[in-house]
């Protein structure tokens, strides 16, 4: 329990909460925040797996015993990392129509994830509970409050949308990855191996694509997605 404490003063240290203090050991000489901005650009660069109080240490000139006192365990630590990477920045809010505001705050979160592609790997269940997660979700709320979406909807639009937002980033993400000459290299010898491949799949080889670089596809997509499901709460 005393565990749990000390990592909620950590999340919340800016928001009322003041930060623990060590037993014994001196004093703190460490800034929390610059810790994790070290861990979320080691993640940002190679991925989650490469983030350790060992290799944060290293870049700070510390042992990784050093950190612990500052972030607790690997879990917690993951945990403060996210919570501070998803910081929502500004902006106005839209007052069109319901559907500009929703794809607002919707492609305002798919950059976030899209900036730090290692957040859309992290199963919902690990959520940071911190407080800039709560302001994403908080902002939602308002949006949909504003524009009286009915309140027994709410709660689903909102995990459609938060759905829709880290499967397409993720997706984003996963594109930037992708060997763009093996993949099209392969396409071609499956229409030459299977030349009848639109008469046996006349639908899905019709299919209009989101946007003319498939690279764009994921945020397009999400788009045209904020859009269906504003247009299913206006008909509410």
């Amino acid at each position: 329990m005393e565990e749990i404490s000390a990592h909620v003063q950590r999340l919340w240290r800016h928001r009322g909460t003041a930060l623990p203090t060590p037993r014994r050991g001196p004093q703190r000489r460490l800034d929390l925040d610059e810790i994790l901005r070290v861990g979320i650009a080691i993640a940002d660069a190679d991925g989650l797996g490469a983030v350790s109080t060992r290799a944060i240490a290293a870049r700070l000139d510390r042992t990784a015993m050093a950190l612990y006192s500052y972030v607790g365990t690997k879990e917690h630590l993951v945990a403060l990392m996210q919570d501070q990477a998803v910081a929502m920045p500004a902006w106005a809010e839209p007052t069109s129509s319901l559907g500009d505001a929703l794809r607002e705050w919707a492609t305002r979160l798919f950059d976030v994830y899209v900036t730090h592609p290692w957040l859309t790997e992290l199963p919902w269940s690990q959520a940071s509970q911190g407080p800039h997660e709560q302001d994403w979700t908080e902002r939602l709320l308002l949006i949909l409050d504003t524009w009286r979406v009915d309140r027994g909807r709410r709660a689903t639009t909102v995990t459609m949308l938060y759905a829709v937002v880290r499967a397409t980033a993720g997706t984003a993400a996963a594109y930037r990855r992708v060997d763009a000459a093996a993949w099209l290299a392969q396409a071609r010898e499956t229409a030459r191996q299977i030349p009848d491949m639109r008469e046996r799949y006349p639908l899905s080889t019709s299919l209009e694509q989101h946007a003319a670089d498939w690279r764009d596809a994921p945020r397009a997509a999400l788009v045209s997605g904020v859009a269906l499901v504003a247009q299913a709460l206006v008909g509410q």
